[in-house]
């Protein structure tokens, strides 16, 4: 196993590192103007510049953590995960239980749905506006864009996932004698959470691209925020690192979620196994 891992961890790295080298190649060889298209050298350099400590160590009234999580890169990546996480949690706590009702009653999911329907394919940034007019600037707009990139994956996956439970399960509950109560509780809700998981996976990777847009636009700080500023006075290379660091922290976030779902979901990989 551990063989066949670092074999799938060599042939990902095969594409970036070969797409690095080009790149490495053309910078060398004058083939791009530095200005636009900084060698991968010069990115590395900004990157490491943009996580270096700021502040000078006071060994009377500082301390080492201060000091460690002073660097611009750190807050900036502080703060956008911190509008992830709240944003995700307050839209992925209003989809599930929504979702749980349109998926388990045909009357909910009957009296909801058009209005669904209509506003799903809104895409979030098409709010900015409203949510500075209505939020103003700082994090209240950011989180409330956030909310509505997660709230939809969520919800419509946990509407899936109820609604096509396996009939025969149901059936099978029924002549069980088990009430509505139980069915759901011991039959619907385990059968439809593979679906709620990977909602959950999908929308908490809407939040992190969401929150980038809402940082360029309504905060004064974040990846995003610093992204424009780099933009502004023409710094490509720390444009490049904030992109490098975006990227590094989704995939984190996405392996994350994928070995949480792995674990979560031990019970359903059996059964199919």
């Amino acid at each position: 196993m551990a063989k066949q891992n670092n074999g799938g961890v060599l042939q990902g790295l095969l594409v970036p590192v070969s797409v690095i080298a080009i790149w490495q190649l053309a910078s060398s060889m004058g083939w791009v103007n530095p200005l636009v298209l900084p060698s991968p050298w010069a990115v590395v350099h900004k990157w490491f510049e943009y996580l270096s400590p700021t502040k000078a160590y006071d060994p009377v009234d500082g301390s080492w953590l201060a000091w460690l999580f002073s660097g611009e890169l750190i807050i900036d990546a502080i703060g956008s995960l911190y509008r992830v996480v709240v944003g995700f949690l307050i839209g992925a706590g209003l989809a599930l239980p929504l979702g749980l009702l349109m998926g388990s009653s045909q009357r909910i999911y009957g009296l909801m749905n058009l209005t669904v329907q209509v506003i799903r394919p809104i895409p979030p940034i098409a709010y900015i506006p409203l949510a500075i007019l209505w939020f103003g600037l700082g994090n209240p707009p950011a989180l409330f864009l956030i909310s509505l990139g997660a709230f939809f994956p969520v919800l419509m996956n946990t509407i899936a996932g109820v609604r096509q439970v396996d009939s025969i399960y149901l059936r099978a509950a029924r002549n069980l004698g088990a009430n509505q109560r139980t069915m759901f509780v011991r039959v619907m809700l385990p059968a439809a959470i593979p679906y709620i998981l990977s909602g959950v996976r999908i929308g908490i990777g809407t939040a992190f691209i969401v929150v980038i847009v809402a940082e360029m636009i309504a905060v004064s700080n974040g990846l995003g925020f610093r992204i424009m500023e780099a933009r502004e006075y023409f710094w490509s290379d720390k444009i490049i690192a904030g992109m490098m660091t975006i990227g590094l922290l989704g995939l984190a976030i996405d392996v994350g979620m994928n070995r949480l779902n792995n674990y979560m979901l031990r019970w359903h990989r059996g059964l199919e196994n």
